[in-house]
């Protein structure tokens, strides 16, 4: 039996595995779909502290995995399907190869994924030019025109990466302001290959039936008119989704966020001995450096309920 399993590799399950580690716990980490997180996919980093010039995701990422290794914490390929969680433990853990693994304590990590715009064609498009990642997928398209939809800090990294490779960039927005933050507002206001569409949503993809977008249409959110607009790719980016649907049957959601009792002083789920940190609780900040915080205050807690656990069975 494991004493404690981290599922996920995001910036909170490898800040709890870190602190995991160094309590000589030898946490187990399941790394997820998406190995490292959305962060991999991420450009540019400025706002993560101690890194005055700016980092890639990726390397950040990688950075947090060597870090949690070289205390001892072990890293495993794979996905949780199935959970059962029992008060108190053992936990079981079902993975995506048919094995199960015992836990005394849990810790949940497991972030969110891209929200989609929900067209009927989106299946069908999805990486013959409808894409939800920019850094994947933007040197496919060079030298045409591309579209980004959405108006956060996201949408807008998104925008200015895809410059290096399309002709022009349109930003698809549903409002007349963006929500971004104001130095990311500037630099994709000043680009010159760069253009905004406001009030606008995307209505359908065309084509799906030739596999690949050749143009989308727009319609005014003010005055329900439609158009045309050409283009060789959309680059999705209006928020994520918590990546929790495993446990629906066994924690309490909240728009499928998991809910902490007692938020504000733990990362206690309703269930003793699982905790959760990061963006599959955290329904309003969304950050890097939130999600590691977090997931240190997780790893603390599990340290502390496992040290408890432990000399109450002596």
């Amino acid at each position: 039996m494991e004493k404690l399993v981290i599922i996920g590799t995001g910036p909170a399950g490898y800040t709890a595995a870190i602190y995991a580690a160094r309590a000589e716990l030898k946490p187990l980490v399941i790394a997820g779909s998406v190995p490292g997180g959305l962060l991999t996919q991420t450009t540019d980093i400025e706002n993560f502290p101690g890194f005055p010039e700016a980092l890639q995701g990726f390397e950040l990422m990688e950075r947090m995995r060597q870090q949690a290794e070289r205390f001892g914490a072990r890293v495993q390929q794979g996905l949780v399907s199935k959970v059962a969680f029992k008060p108190g433990g053992p936990h079981t853990l079902t993975l995506d190869d048919g094995s199960a693994l015992e836990a005394m304590a849990v810790i949940i990590a497991t972030g969110s994924r891209p929200r989609e715009l929900g067209l009927p064609e989106e299946a069908a498009l999805r990486n013959h030019g409808i894409s939800y990642c920019a850094t994947c997928d933007g040197a496919f398209f060079r030298k045409v025109p591309v579209v980004v939809v959405g108006g956060g800090d996201s949408a807008l990294e998104e925008a200015l990466f895809l410059t290096h490779f399309a002709s022009e960039v349109h930003v698809i927005h549903r409002r007349d302001a963006l929500r971004a933050s104001v130095i990311m507002q500037k630099r994709v206001l000043e680009h010159p290959k760069i253009t905004l569409q406001w009030n606008s949503v995307v209505a359908a993809v065309s084509d799906p039936k030739a596999a690949k977008v050749t143009a989308v249409t727009l319609k005014d959110t003010v005055s329900g008119t439609t158009r045309e607009l050409p283009c060789a790719a959309v680059f999705v980016a209006i928020g994520h989704l918590p990546s929790t649907e495993v446990f629906a049957d066994a924690l309490s959601l909240n728009n499928g966020y998991i809910v902490l009792p007692d938020a504000g002083q733990s990362s206690t789920t309703a269930v003793e001995g699982v905790f959760a940190a990061g963006d599959c609780v955290d329904a309003h900040y969304r950050q890097a450096i939130t999600a590691a915080g977090m997931g240190c205050r997780a790893a603390i807690d599990a340290e502390r309920w496992l040290s408890l656990r432990l000399e109450a069975e002596k």
